[in-house]
């Protein structure tokens, strides 16, 4: 019974030593930056957002185009059945004809502005899924770090313990403990060996993820990433990141855009409704005339507005896309406040934790002078049992108030639109 927590522990230690020394020399580990520029160009899901906004500007390609000419050929006065059926093209009229559509009140340059923002509101909607697949990668690249962390902390606390209860052996021989004091020991060293074998499979879950997100099929045992795992107490005011969210979301730059596309679809309506001459040109030859030309203008008569719906529909979808951008703009204070209550609620969770009397020194000082009294047989084995948990809570606790906060920093970054706390 002595040696089995012993054998197991060495079994983890050594798996944790293979995937950090696999990591090491296989492959550098790789900075947010970097994670970044690789998400940027691998994305599968960045890339099909990308290809939305080339198909639109080959629609812009189509709306500029100008109405092409008629040209029309044509024989009259054919005589096949003439007294001389060696003459049937004697008094033959040949006609060749142009005309041309004349659109009116800038139709095609209405088209293709309406193409054009049409482009630029794809183009902001691409930025928008950026900003939001950017905040996944952040989360599974804080996970990440998180869970190395956790990793660390797990081993040093096995290793810790493993040698707390090698010396309690040691008391063991000398009779200065009860057997049963010693098996209490060895059986809560079952915690610590769980804590170990659970952060790794969280590790390698995480890489997973991250892994996705990028498009990448590096084994998990040779990706690595780094990184501060650390939170900072100055935050800009709220007010400012109003300013900077107002100017960089790109949801809201493709709401206001919208407007813009609706107004000027209306005034392509009302263009529409206009009517468009044809002018044309013919040539012939009509004997004893030898040649002649003929000009024409063909002007349809509105006698009914055949576009009446349109434009209603286009005016009321100005107001449709002017609510759109009121609701966008609401959405961006919401996102804002709501991100940075949870950040500044989170630095003041962590504040606590710093420091000479903060609670992680305390709770390294309170484990460290209840193992040392027991050893000594100054303190009760339930009181250093106690302090070893109130340590590992306390550890934890901390390390993760440290993925929320970097976790609520990427939900800020979202809502602003760009990386205001890195």
């Amino acid at each position: 019974m002595s040696t089995f927590p012993g054998t197991r522990s060495r079994r983890f230690r050594i798996l944790a030593l293979v995937l950090t020394a696999a990591g090491a020399w296989a492959q550098t580990a790789l900075t947010w930056q970097q994670v970044k520029d690789k998400f940027q160009a691998a994305n599968p899901t960045l890339m099909a957002a990308r290809l939305n906004t080339q198909e639109s500007r080959a629609n812009e390609i189509t709306a500029g185009l100008r109405p092409n000419p008629n040209l029309n050929l044509g024989l009259d006065q054919l005589d096949p059945f003439s007294g001389s059926p060696y003459r049937p093209f004697a008094y033959t009229f040949p006609l060749m004809s142009f005309d041309y559509l004349h659109e009116r009140q800038h139709k095609r340059e209405l088209r293709l502005e309406s193409a054009q923002q049409g482009t630029a509101i794809a183009e902001s909607q691409s930025l928008d899924t950026e900003r939001t697949l950017l905040f996944n990668l952040r989360s599974a690249f804080v996970e990440t770090l998180q869970a190395k962390q956790v990793v660390a902390l797990a081993e040093a606390n096995l290793d810790y313990f493993s040698k707390e209860l090698a010396i309690s052996r040691d008391r063991f021989r000398a009779g200065d403990i009860a057997r049963v004091d010693l098996d209490r020991i060895a059986l809560q060293r079952v915690q610590y060996e769980s804590d170990m074998q659970t952060a790794l499979v969280n590790l390698r879950s995480a890489k997973i993820t991250l892994l996705t997100l990028l498009n990448d099929r590096t084994p998990i045992e040779r990706f690595d990433v780094t990184g501060p795992f650390d939170f900072g107490e100055i935050l800009q005011p709220m007010e400012q990141l109003h300013e900077v969210a107002l100017a960089a979301r790109p949801d809201l730059k493709a709401a206001m855009q919208a407007v813009e596309k609706a107004q000027t679809d209306h005034k392509l309506a009302v263009a529409n409704g206009s009517a468009d001459p044809t002018f044309g040109m013919d040539f012939g030859r009509n004997p004893p005339i030898q040649v002649y030309v003929g000009v024409s203008v063909s002007i349809p008569l509105r006698l009914f507005d055949r576009n009446q719906g349109e434009k209603a529909r286009t005016q009321v979808d100005i107001g449709h896309a002017e609510r759109l951008r009121d609701a966008a703009v609401a959405q961006v204070f919401s996102d804002v406040d709501s991100a940075y209550v949870t950040l500044a609620s989170t630095v003041n969770l962590l504040k606590p934790y710093r420091g000479p009397d903060g609670y992680l020194a305390r709770a390294t000082a309170v484990r460290d002078t209840l193992a040392f009294s027991y050893q000594q047989g100054g303190a009760a084995l339930v009181d250093f049992l106690d302090a070893q948990r109130d340590y590992r809570a306390v550890q934890v606790a901390y390390l993760n108030l440290i993925g929320s906060y970097l976790t609520a920093a990427g939900q800020l970054n979202m809502a602003v639109g760009r990386e205001v706390i890195q």
